[in-house]
């Protein structure tokens, strides 16, 4: 079985992020954001920004009348897959693990219609 790559950098629960060191330390990867100002933002603020960003338009409520927040039964899990077939449903782009559900979903649905 081939070695995983060593991990080269891990997140606090607090959010900062940490880079490995050549002596195998991890230490604070310095950034050029501003937390304290972020936290600070108010909604008017954030509200304010995005409307004026051109890539991303602002999400009133309008969208989310209309939005589908998935499937109330779905679980996040985590599972080992090969390399090749996890390269195969990507490279067909977004929503490739939609993908792999509804390939996996094919042979349950047949052996419930089976029963």
């Amino acid at each position: 079985m081939a070695h995983a790559d060593a991990i080269t950098f891990t997140r606090l629960a607090d959010g900062t992020l940490l880079q490995r060191q050549p002596d195998g330390t991890f230490r604070p990867v310095a950034t050029d954001s501003d937390r304290g100002q972020l936290a600070a933002l108010t909604e008017e603020a954030i509200k304010h920004m995005s409307s004026s960003d051109l890539d991303h338009p602002g999400l009133d409520d309008a969208f989310w009348d209309d939005a589908e927040t998935g499937s109330p039964d779905r679980e996040a899990v985590s599972i080992q897959r090969d390399s090749d077939v996890l390269r195969y449903f990507r490279n067909a782009g977004r929503g490739h693990q939609a993908r792999i559900n509804a390939v996996l979903r094919r042979p349950m649905l047949a052996v419930r219609k089976g029963r």
